[in-house]
Order: structure tokens, then sequence, then C-alpha cells
């Protein structure tokens, strides 16, 4: 038996696709059906790599009585949030407006206009824990519904005009007084025991890291510096990261970076790719070659492009694929090597995890590293053999534009060419896809095929960011047309009055209000996605529209930035990009040895906008009239196109840098 998702394209969505729940997906029909009816709706907003997702399915959706139920007194709209960021935005402001917090699995009950009267999370087959069982939870609702409809028209209509309240941002510079008091304020809640910021669960602070790398760079800051080299220690050394596979898991459940929450997502690692290739130190230079290894290997697709997540059960269980036992080990490896391993990792007969097993960490390089590279082929050859998460493969384009702006960093930074072409190859596939005509995006893609759903703010400004990327590494005029394809129209359809953005478009689908959000969550907020896009546009193009709209964009999230910097990281690393010039580095010359060591050094310098060609003739403006000097490849160091003399040597490009 089948319901209405059997035809979505969302992995999500089809994971629900034998429930007995008649599900309907996010539309018109839904709440033209429930207006007939007289019924609420009842919306359930998730993603495939959610565990509590998969709980509560298995729970409630899956059980037939639970399912007549809802068939008979609601109609049940499905919502993968990956999908449709713009419903699950508006309805996570009201979840957090109703219960104080947030998160997913979310329950929300909606009149017939869409409006909220009801919000939760997760609630669990039985009472337990405090929290009614979810059989409670909807007769309550349906009661409300029947018998006391004027108070539930009152809740809805207070909690849209709510939702509908935001006013426009005040907006303020962010100044070089506004970028060190959120290094100070980050300074208070950081952990100065486990590193990271606040306590349990503890997410990496991929955004905050890249602020406050590119704080240290421009200003010396040694406190920005010691906050990322903790940070970016803890968590590559901790259960966080896989010390077998490479990558990260999506957060740590503990405040010490022991046991994650096992599900990888693709923004987390795009993210963290570029601050650990930008970090440079050895450490980091391993993590992202690894993590980069990870991306193109388990999250690449068919196509060229990447995954979005991979989950965090497997054989019914979360974290089963990647947890050991002394045993286990000594199983794969023998005793002598299984004990080695064991001490080296933190396995322990107690364990760390559920069962006595645990999560790896590897808190000291080992000083047989002949050994250890040995021992970590076998142990992931023997992984390779247990039953692996499943994968969300449905392409999110924001997500890409991050791993590919990442991958070509990283790339250059290693030496690794074969992650640029990576790069490209995404590249491509967001163009042939995801591009629009008129420089709208899709959201989703799948199997090669495109999806119906529009791009939101962040869609527009990651993929743009990437176009620019790839423009970047290649010297191709193709990529920054695209970009500013993307970006064009971002600022016709996007741009609110005050300079800021929405996160929808002028004409896309009319939900109760229209988001508007400055703040980063997992991944950056649209507005400061954007405004990275839109700096490293005015760098490479000299327009000063970019540069005007990257300004007042960010002026919109200066109370954000001073108020709550951990929320606003991204925007505050694209605020270093423009007090430190922002800097543009324009390198000429033909391919090689000296070339790349050139950029290499450009890239150190995190923020700065690098284009590397051949000759200057490509169309880029950043590039006209840049010739190599004597026949050696030559590097530029310009501010708004004015550049200094070129320099031929690492040495040379690196002291112009650090004195700009």
């Amino acid at each position: 038996m089948f319901n209405r998702l059997a035809s979505a394209t969302s992995p999500y969505l089809l994971q629900h696709a034998d429930n007995p729940v008649d599900w309907w997906e996010w539309g018109s029909e839904a709440f033209e059906e429930a207006r007939g009816r007289g019924v609420p709706v009842l919306l359930s907003v998730g993603y495939s790599a959610c565990h509590w997702c998969h709980v509560m399915a298995h729970e409630s959706f899956e059980d037939y009585q639970t399912a007549a139920y809802l068939n008979e007194h609601f109609v049940s709209v499905k919502v993968d949030r990956e999908e449709r960021p713009d419903v699950d935005a508006i309805y996570m402001q009201a979840t957090t407006a109703m219960t104080g917090h947030g998160g997913w699995p979310m329950t929300v009950v909606l009149d017939h206009d869409g409006n909220p009267f009801f919000a939760g999370t997760y609630f669990p087959d039985r009472a337990r824990g405090g929290m009614p069982a979810f059989a409670q939870v909807l007769e309550a609702v349906v009661t409300a519904w029947e018998q006391r409809p004027d108070d539930v028209r009152q809740v809805a209509e207070d909690l849209r005009d709510h939702l509908r309240g935001t006013v426009a941002a005040t907006s303020a510079p962010i100044d070089d007084g506004v970028l060190a008091g959120a290094v100070s304020r980050l300074g208070s809640d950081f952990d100065a025991s486990y590193a990271g910021f606040g306590g349990a669960p503890k997410f990496p602070p991929s955004m905050v890291l890249e602020q406050l790398l590119r704080h240290a760079w421009r200003t010396g800051s040694q406190a920005a510096a010691a906050m990322v080299e903790a940070t970016c220690e803890a968590m590559a050394r901790g259960g966080l990261y896989d010390q077998l596979g490479g990558g990260f898991a999506r957060y740590s459940v503990d405040r010490g970076w022991v046991v994650p929450h096992f599900e990888k997502m693709l923004y987390d690692n795009a993210l963290l790719l570029g601050v650990y290739a930008r970090w440079g130190t050895a450490l980091g230079l391993r993590v992202a070659s690894e993590t980069a290894d990870f991306l193109v290997r388990e999250l690449g697709t068919a196509q060229g492009a990447f995954a979005a997540a991979l989950d965090a059960d497997s054989e019914g269980e979360e974290g089963r694929f990647y947890v050991w036992t002394p045993a286990q080990l000594a199983e794969v490896l023998g005793q002598e090597d299984g004990d080695w391993a064991a001490a080296l990792l933190s396995v322990t007969a107690a364990g760390t995890f559920e069962h006595g097993s645990s999560t790896l960490r590897l808190h000291h390089d080992p000083d047989d590293l002949t050994r250890w590279n040995d021992v970590r082929r076998r142990l992931m050859a023997a992984r390779d053999l247990r039953v692996r998460p499943a994968r969300d493969d449905k392409v999110v384009a924001a997500w890409n534009g991050l791993a590919i702006s990442s991958l070509v960093d990283a790339g250059r930074l290693l030496g690794r060419e074969d992650l640029v072409s990576a790069a490209l190859r995404a590249g491509e596939v967001l163009a042939r896809l995801h591009l629009r005509d008129d420089g709208s995006l899709l959201r989703v893609s799948r199997d090669g095929v495109a999806g119906r759903h529009r791009g939101v703010l962040e869609d527009h400004g990651c993929v743009a960011g990437a176009f620019l990327a790839l423009a970047g590494a290649t010297g191709e005029l193709t990529w920054l047309d695209r970009a500013r394809s993307v970006l064009d129209h971002a600022l016709e359809r996007f741009r609110a009055d005050d300079g800021g953005f929405f996160d929808t478009a002028s004409d896309a689908e009319v939900l109760i209000t229209r988001p508007r959000d400055p703040s980063d969550n997992a991944s950056p907020s649209g507005l400061s996605a954007m405004v990275h896009a839109l700096v490293a546009a005015a760098s490479m193009t000299g327009e000063g529209r970019y540069l005007q709209a990257a300004e007042e964009a960010l002026g919109t999230a200066a109370s954000l930035a001073m108020q709550a910097p951990r929320f606003a990281g991204w925007s505050l690393a694209a605020a270093e990009a423009l007090a430190a010039g922002p800097l543009e580095v324009a390198i000429v010359g033909a391919a090689g040895a000296a070339r790349d060591e050139l950029e290499r050094t450009a890239r150190r310098a995190p923020g700065v906008t690098v284009v590397v060609a051949e000759a200057g003739d490509t169309g880029i403006p950043l590039l006209q009239a840049r010739l190599p000097v004597d026949g050696a490849p030559a590097a530029y160091v310009c501010r708004h196109m004015v550049c200094d003399r070129p320099v031929t040597t690492p040495v040379e490009l690196g002291a112009l840098l650090a004195a700009r």
C-alpha cells in the first residue's frame, strides 16, 4: 500500500510513502481538502537523516490505529525541510514562539489558511519523560478544533500577527569596533576546558571559526587564533570526526566532543573543509584532505554533484556503523594490533557509547605512522562490510555551492587538482540542472532530474559564490557571467527596501508571512551567503553596485552581530573581508610550480578574492592588463582594482598581503 508520497522525489518523503497515514505533499490541494472536510491540517516537517524523525515514524506514522485517527480527523501534510526551507522557517519560528524551543521532527497544526494554532516537535507513542503521548495530543487538538473554535481562531490570529510582526532592520556599519567586540563576546562564550562554544549539545561552529580565522589574520589577534586552534584540534581529535573515513558528524551530544549524533551533512563538511584547509596546520591539511576524500567518495553522485546527507542510523540503531569494541578491533587486527589501536583510539571495555562500544578518538598522532595507516586501512575495509547508513541523494543547490567553494580552496592549497576537478563537475551540474535562463535557481535535483521547488536566498548566495570560486580557479569568463546572472536576479527579486534580503523571491509562493532571517543556523543564512558572493563579485568585476549592496545588507545584520555573534559568524566573516580591503589577487602566467606557489600563498590569506589565468585577456575585469613579468608568473595585489606593483615570488606576495 502506498500513499500520495509515492510520486515524490524527496528521499525523506519516499520514506513515508508506505505509511498508513494518508499523507499529502505541501500545496493548495491539501488545504482545499481540509477546508472541504472541515478538519485542520497536521504539518509534519523533518529530513531523511533525522534520527528522531525515524523514531516518530516507527512509533506513530507506521501504527495503523494512529494513522486511522489522523486520516479521519486531519489532512496530514509531510514536508522535507531541505526541499522547502521557506515552509520550515515559518513554522519553526511559530514552534519556537509557542514552546520556547524547536527541532525536528516538527509537528504543527494549521487552520485552512495555513495559520498555526498548535506546535511541538517529537511526541512519543506513549506518555513518558514528561511528554504526552502523540495520540493524547491529537485528541486534545481535535477537541479544541471542534468545541472551542473561537479559541483556536484567536490563537491562530495572534500567532499570525506575531509572525508578520517583523519590522525593517535597524542598519549600522559592522566596523572594527563591532568585529573586535564580537571576538570578545565569543571569548566569553568559549569553553576553555573542551573548546568550542557553550555546553552540550555542542555543534561545530564552522562559520564562527571562519570569522575568527580572518580576524586573526587581519589583526594579529592571539585570542581569535587561540580559539580557532583549540576548537579545530578538539573537533578533529574527538568522536565528532570520523577517524577512519574522514568527515564530520552533525554535532556532539556531550561537551567534550566524545559522542556525536552520527548523521553526516553536506553543509557541515563543506564548511569545515574550507576552515581546516585555510587553518593550514599539518593537522588542518590532513583533516581537509580526508574530508574532501569523504565528500567525493561517499557523497558524490553519478552526475558529479554531492548528495545531501548520510543517515545516523543503520540496522535500526544510531551509530552502529561507526563504533567499535576492543574485541571487534582484535578480531580485525589481531590481538597485538588490536590492543595498540584500542589504546590509540580510546576504545575501552566500558565503552563511551551504547552496548559497551566506543567512538574513535585520536588524541595525538601516533609515532608509527606506517603502522597507523595500515591499521586504518584494515579497519576501513572491515567497516565497509557493515550495513551502511542510508544516503539522501538529492542535490541541494546551496549546499553544493558551499562544497564547490571549499573544494576549490582546499584543492589549490593541498596541491590536489582532482578536488578542483570535482568542484568543476559539481558546478556544471548546478549550471545544467538548477540554473534557469533568468538567473533564478531551482532548489533540488535528484538522479539528474531537476526538482520543481524554487531556490531560496541561500541557494542564490551560495551558488553565486561557487560560480565565482570557479571563475577564480579557471580564469573562465563563463563562470563569472553565470554568477552575475544569479546575483542580479537575487538583487531584483529578494532585496528589501532597507537593503537587507527576504529569504523568498517576490514572485514565490505566498505563505502566511514572507520569511526573513539574517541569523546563521546549521548553514549560512541567505543574507550572509549573499554578502559573501557580492563581495567576491565586486572584487572580481570592480562594479560598485555589488559592493554597495553587500555593505547595505551587512548593515541590517549589525544588531545581530553585536548581540549574538555565534549566530552571525558568516556575516562577520564577510565583514572581515571588507575590513581588510577587500583584497584582490590576480595571478597570471603559465601553469606550473611557480604559479601554483603564488596561488597557495594568496589563498592562505582568508577572505581574499583570487583569480588565476594564463594571461590577462580572459574578459574577467580583475585580470585585464595584468601580464607576467619577464616571462615569469606574477601576482598583483589590488584593492578596488588599484594594484601594487607585480611580484613574482611567494615571499614578496606574502609581504604585500601582510602589509595591506
